[in-house]
């Protein structure tokens, strides 16, 4: 009788796993490379289906021939780093819990969705850690004084309205340069402002400014927390004071800073540019 080829016994081996042991990922265009027992890791998710199967053809490709999903390629290294120990770690004050949680019920990682899922609840699915800028999200006592608000918005007139709004800060920045000629002043040239910069709680923002107020650099950012990252759609500082002054808002401090260098060096043509920060208070 013929013994069994070893060489034989370890090629059948390799055709029970048709997968290498490193695999590249092309996940929304973001590269991963990890390995195989890794995306295998957890039964009956997404990615054990895809590198359990035996038809390797059937998947999905990019032009060098890295496996490709088509999903949010930055969220996945959470996903990809869960799939390593069975931990979630998160930067602190990370602003995508909710879309984690929505690529986590894509690739069926259930014990990833319950690990958010419990941070979503209590931020009323906003999806935002608490911050140490927010003391009432911090103070044991915030939900009674939550309630204790709403419960006297909802009384009848016996405030006027003016008493009914609530305190707060808002600050407005903006950017502006000039060119200062040799002779005299009046030939200066005066660059209109590119951007008026709104910092404050959000809510007092949004009832200040309301539709005017720009925000898409910081779109889901939660009425009680602050933000530095909205702006004007309008470039007219005058009608910024008109509107925080018909919401009650008187100018407490102002501060500004600027800098000067010569426009061209075979003249002394000056550009003058300078940051300007307007607060405004409201008792």
């Amino acid at each position: 009788m013929a013994l069994a080829d070893p060489a034989g016994c370890a090629k059948g081996g390799e055709d029970a796993n048709p997968f290498p042991d490193i695999i590249e990922l092309n996940v929304g265009g973001q590269v991963y490379i990890t390995r195989h027992p890794t995306l295998v890791s957890v039964p009956g998710s997404l990615l054990w289906e895809m590198f359990t199967q035996k038809n390797v053809r059937s998947l999905a490709r990019d032009s060098k021939g890295r496996f490709f999903v088509d999903r949010d390629g930055f969220l996945f290294r959470y996903i990809l780093d869960y799939m390593r120990d069975r931990q979630l770690v998160l930067p602190e004050h990370f602003p995508e819990r909710s879309r984690l949680q929505r690529e986590a019920e894509y690739f069926m990682l259930p014990e990833l969705v319950k690990l958010l899922a419990p941070q979503l609840s209590k931020q009323n699915s906003l999806g935002d850690d608490p911050c140490q800028s927010d003391p009432e999200e911090l103070s044991p006592g915030a939900d009674a004084a939550r309630s204790l608000t709403s419960a006297a918005a909802a009384l009848p007139s016996a405030v006027s309205g003016a008493e009914g709004r609530r305190a707060g800060f808002i600050t407005i920045g903006y950017r502006g340069s000039y060119t200062l000629g040799r002779d005299s002043q009046t030939d200066a040239k005066f660059r209109r402002v590119a951007r008026i910069m709104v910092c404050g709680k959000t809510s007092l923002a949004k009832e200040v400014f309301g539709d005017t107020l720009n925000e898409s650099r910081d779109p889901d950012r939660p009425p009680e927390r602050y933000t530095s990252r909205y702006y004007l759609k309008f470039t007219f500082l005058e009608q910024a004071f008109d509107k925080l002054a018909d919401a009650g808002f008187h100018m407490v401090a102002c501060n500004s800073t600027g800098t000067c260098a010569f426009a061209h060096e075979q003249t002394d043509d000056r550009i003058w540019t300078s940051y300007t920060e307007y607060v405004f208070y409201r008792e």
